[in-house]
């Protein structure tokens, strides 16, 4: 009988055991208190910046557009996040003053396409704007941006039978580091060519003074025009922006430039200076020498030459 009794005890005990366990792990845990005098956590938030130095009036690309991380409760008014949706409506945005690398972009520091007076700032003060056709080749493969600075060369061929086959053919450069503020419709987008539904440019728009758009329109029907990209902008090239003396070709507003010869050699390229076959055992042409046939009244007439 105290054997059963004992068993009966041992067999209420576990179960009693065994249920306790299961209720506290079914419980949620009790939350750890924080030390006292601790601080709590710095919650941060990436915001966009400048990349580099940027001038006023240069044209945001990708590249140009950096982050930091600033604490959540010390991010600038008008301050924009860290997200693609707002990395692309910067992209192609005017700067209106000098921003150094890491300040912040605000509204207030930009310009966009859209916003009142905005082609206007865009064109520096007396320029025009003029647009050329060009494709995959004469449009440098899709990789000019708004805001680039390029040359313009032209190739045409001479219509001339007389002339050797070394010189029927000459490239040029007709205008010097000038502003593109456009690709096809997308004014100063940022956005390169090529990436508009996966066609190419078929338009670009040049910051150009009256006389250099002249010269553009002649140059369009003359012969086939490209585009040459320039080196990133130098210290020598900001001075030009600002006004300065300009070492390459004939000053003009807004820094651009007409080609000098004396600072590309001739200033023209012939068939003949790139390929010597043109040259080798080229015939000789004869000059037919002009005449002239003079009558004086029913006499015979008398032949001039020269």
């Amino acid at each position: 009988m105290l054997l059963r009794i004992t068993v009966f005890v041992m067999m209420s005990l576990g179960l009693l055991g065994f249920g306790t366990v299961a209720w506290l792990s079914m419980q949620p845990p009790a939350p750890v208190e924080s030390k006292e005098g601790a601080p709590p956590p710095v919650v941060q938030e990436a915001i966009l910046v400048a990349g580099r130095d940027l001038l006023a009036g240069s044209l945001l690309k990708p590249d140009d557009i950096g982050t930091l991380a600033v604490p959540r409760d010390k991010i600038p008014e008008g301050a924009s996040l860290d997200t693609s949706a707002n990395r692309h409506f910067l992209t192609g945005a005017m700067i209106r003053r000098r921003v150094v690398a890491g300040e912040t972009l605000l509204p207030r520091d930009l310009l966009r396409q859209g916003d009142h007076g905005f082609l206007a700032a865009v064109l520096s003060a007396g320029m025009r704007a003029a647009t050329i056709g060009v494709d995959a080749i004469t449009g440098s493969a899709g990789l000019i941006w708004p805001g680039d600075r390029v040359d313009v060369l032209l190739t045409h061929e001479l219509a001339d039978p007389n002339r050797p086959a070394s010189r029927r053919v000459a490239a040029e450069t007709v205008l010097a580091n000038v502003r593109v503020i456009a690709i096809d419709q997308q004014l100063v987008q940022g956005a390169a060519p090529g990436t508009n539904d996966g066609k190419s440019a078929t338009t670009v728009t040049l910051e150009l003074t009256g006389p250099q758009a002249e010269r553009l329109s002649v140059a369009s029907r003359l012969g086939r025009l490209s585009l040459v990209v320039r080196a990133a902008r130098t210290s020598e090239d900001e001075a030009k922006i600002a006004g300065g003396p300009s070492s390459t070709g004939t000053n003009a507003p807004g820094g651009t430039t007409m080609a000098d010869p004396a600072t590309t050699g001739s200033g023209i390229t012939w068939a003949g200076d790139v390929s010597p076959a043109l040259t080798v055992d080229a015939p000789v042409l004869k000059t037919l020498p002009s005449v002239i046939r003079v009558w004086r009244g029913v006499g015979e007439g008398q032949e001039y030459k020269f």
